[in-house]
């Protein structure tokens, strides 16, 4: 189920279409980074809109199933992908992550919809060779893509147990508002540079 918060005045809005990581797993929908980035919008940014439709879970042959669907739902002006990590933590191949990820934006970017991608990373316990090349997938797709890269979110949080679940591997609610306070100045400058520029400019 995807959360959908706006403003009654809200006319840009990004869709973030991930996993887990951005549904808050463990904690209520409202908790989460995502939420608490609506929250903020809607009282300091009200032009701007937040969706979440994150799936605990998700890889992204499910992310790629679901998103025509999604588009056509919410009509976002901006999509921001973050998936990948689960398709690493079950050892899938790297060429149909990377094959799913290039589709996803394919299909975004056909529908004249902005797409960043975010960067992810799995812990080692896969082998040094095989994180590497996870790693890189998004650093290569986003660079033919021509699409901006999003540095991955929970790179200092998981180093800190005060701010990780038990199982080592979900950010729990002190995470929140701090991946919340890093991720919304850089969020809100995507919606600034790829979108607003933009109608201004068909203006």
């Amino acid at each position: 189920m995807s959360l959908f918060i706006r403003s009654a005045h809200a006319n840009v809005s990004l869709m973030v279409l991930g996993d887990s990581l951005s549904a808050g797993y463990g904690l209520s929908e409202a908790d989460s980074w995502v939420s608490e980035i609506a929250r903020d919008w809607q009282a300091n940014h009200p032009h701007l809109s937040i969706i979440n439709a994150s799936i605990s879970g998700e890889t992204t042959a499910g992310g790629l199933n679901r998103l025509e669907n999604l588009l056509d739902r919410h009509q976002p002006n901006m999509v921001f992908i973050e998936l990948g990590g689960n398709d690493g933590l079950r050892g899938f191949n790297l060429s149909t992550m990377e094959n799913n990820l290039r589709q996803m934006i394919t299909i975004i970017q056909s529908r004249n919809v902005q797409v960043a991608l975010s960067e992810v990373e799995i812990p080692p316990n896969l082998g040094r060779r095989y994180t590497e090349m996870f790693r890189q997938v998004f650093h290569t797709v986003a660079e033919d893509k021509g699409i901006p890269l999003v540095p991955f979110f929970m790179r200092e949080v998981a180093l800190n147990p005060d701010l990780m679940q038990s199982d080592g591997i979900h950010p729990n609610l002190a995470a929140q508002p701090k991946i919340a306070a890093l991720m919304e100045p850089q969020l809100r400058e995507l919606l600034e540079q790829q979108v607003l520029t933009q109608m201004d400019t068909a203006e």
